[in-house]
């Protein structure tokens, strides 16, 4: 009886030790070591991608998008977008924001929907019009095969940050009229913004449209 309640004992105290052991080392210690490493070889990462405005305040994350609407009207199921920022692509997954300066996300994901499904079909015919007729200025009109895909469907996350530059260069005369800049500063504000293929050959070209949007507010904020 004796030895097997010692027993007992000796591995109950052998099973703490253990616990408070890992729990330091792996609680602890790993924690602190792998966040300290991140914070030295990776900072801006290791603290959220987070992206600032010519003043120096975060708006947001390099990760995540933005969308860019007027504010909602009185009966109003869905803001309209607000044309004078370059747009996102669609998705029920991006919280609104005020001049890209704050934003809140609700949720996020894809709609889940068969590539048949009726009313996808519908949805993405309602973007592609919708595209066409807002980027089409008295100089330059859109054709149903200018308009790429990412412009009218959405990501799987829902949060895509990133834009083609071929939709990118679709939004320029709408961006040059609607903040009277010429179409060649607005297209050279897509050129510098366009990120290449990572190490030359991984995924593709793209734009964040949160850092081009800035950069946008700069340019229009000095031209005014």
């Amino acid at each position: 009886m004796n030895n097997s309640v010692g027993s007992t004992g000796r591995l109950l105290w052998a099973g703490l030790r253990a616990l408070l052991v890992l729990t330091v080392v792996c609680g602890v210690l790993y924690p602190l070591a792998v966040t300290g490493i991140a914070q030295v070889a990776f900072p801006d990462k290791a603290d959220g991608s987070e992206i600032k405005d010519a003043g120096g305040k975060v708006v947001g994350s390099e990760l995540i998008g933005q969308t860019y609407n007027l504010p909602l009207k009185d009966g109003e199921e869905t803001a309209a977008p607000d044309l004078k920022w370059f747009q996102p692509r669609p998705s029920n997954g991006l919280g609104s924001n005020s001049v890209n300066t704050q934003y809140s996300i609700i949720l996020s994901g894809a709609t889940n929907r068969s590539g048949d499904n009726a009313d996808l079909v519908q949805w993405v015919k309602d973007a592609k019009a919708a595209v066409i007729k807002d980027n089409s200025t008295a100089d330059y009109k859109v054709k149903p095969s200018d308009v790429p895909a990412e412009a009218v469907t959405s990501s799987g996350s829902g949060l895509d940050p990133h834009i083609s530059p071929e939709y990118a260069k679709l939004q320029v005369h709408r961006i040059a009229e609607e903040n009277h800049l010429t179409v060649a500063a607005v297209d050279k504000l897509v050129a510098d913004h366009t990120d290449g293929r990572i190490l030359g050959f991984i995924g593709e070209p793209r734009v964040n449209v949160l850092q081009l949007n800035i950069a946008l507010k700069q340019l229009a904020t000095a031209k005014g």
